[in-house]
């Protein structure tokens, strides 16, 4: 198991968890080792929300590759989600918070399933790798409660993939940018059918958080983007790459 810690590293990941009177290791199996830890403290939410949240703690991880752990948090939602709670990690820090009990795994941001991959929609490989990347940090900013960041990098997303069909379907240049504003590719889209009329609608509400690259729109906005505003764009972009590879075939 990746990051499995060894048996004398068991006692020193409970006191980095600031649990205190943490018994030494002792001969056994060290599964049934920290089990019985756990069990004696399963009355005592806070030790247990500890752990949680070391276990999730990229400091737990030095010199390990700088998502890990995004990836282990992944991994412990997938347990969390049906207790009703999720580990979120804004500004990198681990915080437990409420969600939905037995809600469809974190990682499923959104009740729109991406039914398509990135080379069904762009054919361009060398482009395609670089809406891929994007789409990849939108779901890291997201996991890791980056929401004003998540939005930017749909967005974006967005943009290239509208930009991708309007040039390949249409002959229209994709450079220089200016020649199609956001709102123009959208309409342009949907005029050609690339996309549905509910997808061009949607695709408008992002647009205007998108402009949240520029901080003084999000000083007009007022109220912060949340993760709730981050979950109603993901559905966003899965409709709009599955409605561009549709009108493809």
């Amino acid at each position: 198991m990746p990051y499995a810690r060894r048996s004398y590293e068991l006692p020193k990941f409970l006191k980095d968890a600031d649990w205190t009177e943490v018994p030494d290791y002792e001969d056994g199996p060290r599964l049934e080792w920290i089990t019985q830890r756990l069990r004696e403290r399963r009355d005592h939410v806070d030790d247990i929300e500890r752990v949680i949240l070391r276990l999730c703690d990229q400091r737990e991880y030095m010199g390990e590759p700088p998502d890990t752990a995004a990836q282990i948090t992944k991994v412990v939602n997938e347990f969390l989600v049906h207790e009703g709670y999720k580990v979120e990690r804004p500004a990198g820090r681990p915080c437990i918070v409420e969600c939905e009990p037995g809600s469809a795994s974190p990682g499923s941001l959104a009740p729109v399933t991406l039914k398509v991959t990135m080379s069904q929609v762009v054919h361009d490989p060398t482009f395609a790798k670089v809406l891929q990347g994007r789409l990849d940090e939108a779901r890291t900013c997201t996991d890791n409660g980056c929401h004003v960041a998540a939005i930017i990098m749909l967005g974006s997303l967005l943009e290239g993939v509208l930009l991708d069909a309007i040039h390949t379907r249409l002959g229209q240049p994709s450079s220089p940018p200016q020649q199609h504003t956001m709102h123009d590719l959208i309409n342009l889209a949907r005029r050609h059918r690339f996309i549905g009329l509910d997808v061009q609608k949607f695709c408008h509400t992002l647009r205007d958080y998108r402009n949240l690259v520029h901080p003084h729109a999000q000083v007009r906005m007022g109220e912060p983007p949340d993760r709730d505003t981050v979950d109603m764009c993901w559905p966003v972009v899965n409709a709009t790459l599955n409605d561009l590879a549709a009108s493809a075939s």
